[in-house]
């Protein structure tokens, strides 16, 4: 098998074929191993966690890996116990919900290449740039720039957001996918701060931008004891690069608590920001006559908004599905197909969660259907119900965001009866801000 990219999807597929005594070869154009941000992740200097969902899918693939990233200084912790600001209030810091564990990307992708390289039957191949494909005789071949053909049973494209298969498919005779976009134009900015000893009791912070103030913010602990510090702003109010900028961004928001922290921490760079956070699906698998020995994963084949946390999980419960493909010794014809099949329907989930919410700022191109609205609006409501401490309605949002259930577990008949108490009895209070959390002034929630 011949992997294109060896990024996080890229990895999970090898780990996938190795667990099914496959032989693989990761084709990668960065140079790896070098500790920090590569230069083709723009992304890689912002914060990066498994939704709990990824996290259970990795465990299988890679047995013990939680263990290996907490080893490394990663920071695990429930995000019960995160504050989180809503619209409409502060989430309650109670009971528990779902694991994960908080570390930089660098340290994240060099802990689990590690692990890769511990498999006999994985090998690295780094400075390679794959230019196109061929088809020889039933089976691809990846063609470099200088002119090395990796020829296998089973190409894989994981080559993020960036791919260029769309437009190597017509010259092996294959048509080009459609392509759906949702874009709000949402822009990222983020910076390393060492924290001050005793300066903030919790794992991290949140302050969720909405569609009526479209910027926010979060705080994350990370190795080493240090926090990656993040921005976020929708259309014309994304965060600047400038250092006085991102701080006067930072106390600009509903909340100053991220503003107060990052006067009381020592920076340990520049900030850096990213824009390509558009929603991207190539629609493959309605591809016609699709053949066997190709296949597409993680960005490559659907990309997310960041801020939603969802494409490190699907990238590996994608590689969870392929694993039980490869595990039978001669996959029947038609395998790849059913297998972006399969892929789709996974993706159904994150992608009405992402696109939903993103279509709802003013800076989005696309606009909800009435169907979504009424999602919606019944989303918000039961967000209501967890803003004021009704523990089955944040257990079963929670579940949601972690991709533990599907949204339907949100259209449950006991939430009806709690949705209708709440809004007889008038307006439904939410919980207060969580002791712990500096202030540069005082802000309405």
């Amino acid at each position: 098998m011949t992997v294109l990219g060896a990024s996080f999807a890229g990895m999970f597929a090898a780990a996938a074929a190795a667990r099914a005594e496959a032989e693989v070869t990761l084709l990668e154009r960065d140079a790896l191993g070098s500790g920090a941000a590569r230069s083709g992740v723009p992304q890689g200097r912002q914060p990066h966690i498994f939704l709990h969902r990824g996290m259970t899918a990795l465990e299988d693939l890679l047995p013990g890996l939680r263990d290996d990233l907490v080893h490394a200084g990663g920071v695990p912790f429930d995000t019960a116990v995160m504050p989180w600001l809503a619209d409409g209030g502060w989430f309650p810091l109670d009971g528990t919900a779902y694991e994960v564990v908080s570390l930089t990307r660098p340290l994240l992708e060099e802990t689990i290449r590690r692990r890769l390289l511990q498999l006999p039957r994985i090998r690295f191949c780094d400075g390679v740039k794959v230019t196109g494909l061929a088809r020889r005789d039933g089976r691809f071949a990846a063609l470099t720039e200088h002119g090395t053909a990796y020829e296998a049973d089973l190409v894989i494209d994981a080559t993020g957001r960036s791919s260029r298969l769309s437009s190597w498919l017509p010259a092996i005779g294959l048509a080009a996918p459609r392509v759906v976009s949702v874009d709000a134009r949402l822009g990222y900015a983020s910076r390393l701060y060492a924290v001050t000893p005793g300066s903030f009791p919790f794992p991290g912070v949140v302050i969720a931008p909405t569609p009526k103030a479209p910027v926010g913010g979060m705080a994350l602990r990370v190795q080493d004891d240090a926090a990656l510090v993040l921005a976020v702003g929708y259309g014309d109010h994304r965060p600047p690069r400038e250092a006085a900028a991102f701080q006067a961004f930072l106390a600009g928001l509903r909340h100053s608590c991220l503003a107060a922290l990052t006067e009381q921490w020592t920076p340990l760079g520049e900030v850096a920001v990213h824009r390509q956070t558009g929603n991207l699906r190539r629609h493959y698998e309605q591809s016609r006559d699709w053949p066997d020995g190709l296949l597409v994963v993680g960005d490559a084949l659907c990309c997310f908004n960041p801020l939603y946390g969802q494409g490190i999980s699907v990238a590996a419960c994608e590689a969870e599905l392929l694993l039980r493909k490869l595990r039978h010794d001669e996959p029947a014809p038609g395998y790849c197909a059913r297998l972006l099949g399969d892929f789709a329907s996974l993706l159904r989930f994150p992608w009405g969660i992402a696109t939903g919410e993103d279509v709802r700022y003013p800076s989005s191109e696309g606009r909800p259907s009435p169907a979504a609205q009424a999602f919606t609006w019944w989303v918000d409501r039961v967000r209501e119900l967890a803003l004021a401490g009704d523990h089955e309605a944040g257990t079963r949002l929670g579940a949601v965001f972690h991709m533990m259930a599907s949204p339907l577990a949100l259209l449950h008949p006991s939430l009806f009866v709690r949705v209708a108490a709440a809004r007889m009895g008038g307006r439904v209070e939410p919980g207060s801000k969580p002791v712990g959390l500096p202030s540069l002034g005082t802000r309405a929630p």
